[in-house]
């Protein structure tokens, strides 16, 4: 752990609570030091209270008492909030709600200009943080033509170009690809080590807590567990009581150790491999192989295929913020897949979805187009063209309102989806939108319905406003509001990013109980590799607009150097099998982490050649 020489965040008995809750404290009486140069991690389930004591340490809320103060300063006195803000950056998770520019080098700027930055510094420091974040060829395009992840980058610029002594990220990896995420931690890190600055890191990625010098567990606004993160993951008990989920390599350990093997409860996959090894091992077995992974069923054409050929879109055409985001995309997606849909930041993932419910018009379906007349000699130009079922989004006389109630879509921050008083009227929208003679009593039959199936009690929620809600709640809310219309397909950009470990697994466990009841293909767009790896029957790998790669997840995640040079990674249970092919140990798992540990208990227990 780095030596701490000074306390410069201190919390005594601090609690808040939101206007309009009833009493129930967001932060209960928290008492907390954090010291010059400690890189600190922030744990716990949604609504737990983690973003609120972030917003409390520079003053963007007011706690209701307690004392805080930073570099010795008290927080709740007005003159020393410039102070504060000055030394004090955070990042948040959604990096709209720091865009204030139409220009990204000048969003950048804007904090260094307001500190008085010199000019001739101001520039120094543009460029050190688009590097940093690697923005750099971006820092004259306008931020509302950039993709969700990149966005994050130049948030997480425009603090760093502040050079604040705390720095304090708020999910802010929670939308980047892993070379994203990877690039911004990195930088974190070397700032933490190198000049000294502390680092509050709220996160769900375990890998990313698994950096800092201390962890400490939030649950409903109280610090219930601390230390260091190794410490903290050995309670797997007390994670589960506060609403947490194991680290999937936990979940991992623990199967294995049913089976006998008695591994240490590591944390890196690295080290997991040499403790499995070493089981093996201890049993005579030095060289292995174990069955091949089984696949469920081949794919077939259905009633509801989608089929895309030489998709190109450019967004600003003809202007000099024009960005190509799709090249000659061509893509077929079979009715019943569970397909998934990967790639880095600015590869085109969200354009291409917006393409199959016709948000985003093919240009041979729009108002104005006019086919180009064809020079003698020279070949007619190839149109995109796109089938979702039944239809044909080429053709101006398609039936765009009935494809978009077939069609269902949740985009990557459901928030953005919410605009109603209450819920009921948010998730009711949809629904007379697309049934304009359905009856008072057919909604409400509807909405209920549609709230139940994504886990919230109607009664409770109905009346609230949706914006009262906690993150999770409002995915929900947000997913009850497209499913309402009983979409024969559902397409979820990012559907569980910024949620907590159990709420990303409680979403996943509805969409595939949507997917075998009623809903013919679920498509989901994901930067978490583990995700894909556990849910999808294919995954197609986009970059550069275009269509790489497109498989089943062992075959894709078979490539790792490839995936690792797109800026992507691979799930945990690939690094494990690359980690035990090193020791002559050949697993050959469909990379989830159940068929994992079946494999390795095969071979274990001496039914594998040897």
């Amino acid at each position: 752990m780095t030596e701490l020489s000074e306390n410069v965040i201190s919390f005594e008995n601090v609690k808040f609570s939101y206007s309009g809750s009833d009493g129930v404290y967001a932060v209960n009486g928290v008492n907390l030091e954090v010291g010059r140069g400690e890189f600190l991690s922030v744990i716990g389930h949604n609504g737990s209270g983690k973003s609120t004591l972030a917003r409390l340490i520079n003053g963007l809320l007011e706690a209701d008492s307690g004392k805080i103060t930073v570099f010795g300063m008290d927080v709740a006195e007005g003159k020393n909030s410039i102070e504060i803000r000055k030394r004090v950056g955070i990042v948040f998770q959604n990096p709209d709600n720091q865009m204030v520019a139409s220009i990204v080098e000048d969003d950048v700027a804007f904090g260094p200009e307001n500190l008085g930055v010199p000019r001739s510094e101001i520039g120094e420091r543009i460029d050190w943080a688009l590097r940093a974040v690697g923005m750099d060829e971006f820092r004259h395009s306008t931020p509302t033509r950039l993709s969700g992840g990149q966005k994050q980058r130049i948030a997480v610029a425009g603090v760093l170009a502040i050079k604040p002594e705390i720095i304090i990220l708020d999910e802010s990896t929670a939308m980047l690809d892993p070379k994203g995420r990877r690039e911004v931690i990195e930088v974190v890190q070397k700032l933490n080590k190198e000049e000294g600055m502390t680092v509050i890191l709220i996160t769900h990625f375990m890998e990313e807590a698994l950096l800092a010098d201390r962890t400490i567990v939030m649950n409903r606004g109280e610090i219930v567990l601390s230390g260091t993160p190794e410490e903290i993951f050995e309670n797997g008990d007390k994670l589960e009581a506060y609403n947490l989920c194991l680290p999937k390599i936990t979940e991992i350990i623990n199967s294995l150790n049913e089976a006998g093997m008695n591994l240490k409860n590591v944390l890196r996959p690295e080290e997991l491999a040499e403790e499995i090894s070493e089981s093996f091992k201890s049993k005579g077995i030095t060289s292995a192989e174990s069955s091949p992974a089984t696949f469920s069923e081949n794919l077939c054409t259905g009633e509801w295929d989608i089929d895309i050929k030489n998709l190109t879109f450019t967004y600003s055409k003809k202007s000099p913020f024009a960005t190509k985001a799709l090249n000659g995309i061509d893509l077929h997606i079979a009715e019943g897949e569970f397909f998934g849909i990967i790639g880095h930041t600015g590869s085109g993932k969200s354009t291409l979805v917006q393409h199959l419910n016709a948000l985003i018009k093919l240009p041979q379906a729009g108002k104005k187009f006019k086919k180009k007349k064809v020079k003698k000699g020279q070949p007619k130009p190839v149109l995109p063209s796109i089938t979702v079922g039944r239809f044909n989004l080429a053709d101006k006389k398609c039936d765009f309102r009935a494809l978009r109630a077939s069609v269902g879509m949740v985009f990557q921050y459901p928030e953005y989806q919410l605009f109603a008083e209450s819920v009921f009227a948010d998730v009711a929208f949809g629904f007379k939108n697309f049934n304009k003679l359905a009856t008072a009593e057919e909604a409400e039959k509807a909405v209920r319905e549609s709230i139940e199936i994504v886990g919230l009690d109607y009664n409770e929620v109905k009346d609230k406003s949706p914006f009262d809600l906690s993150g999770g709640q409002k995915r929900r809310v947000a997913i009850a509001g497209v499913i309402v219309t009983r979409p024969e397909i559902l397409i979820l950009d990012e559907p569980a990013a910024g949620l907590d470990p159990l709420g990303k697994k409680e979403i996943m466990e509805l969409l595939h109980k949507l997917h075998r009841e009623w809903c013919k293909t679920v498509i989901i767009v994901s930067h978490d590799m583990d995700e894909i790896a556990e849910n999808c029957t294919r995954a197609a790998v986009l970059s550069g607009g275009g269509v790489v790669s497109c498989d089943s997840p062992s075959a894709l995640f078979s490539e790792r150097d490839k995936l690792l040079s797109l800026g992507l990674d691979v799930p945990l249970t690939s690094k494990l099998c690359d980690g035990l092919e090193r020791s002559g140990i050949t697993v050959r798992c469909d990379c989830t982490a159940a068929d994992f540990a079946a494999k390795v208990k095969e071979i274990y227990g001496g039914r594998a050649d040897a």
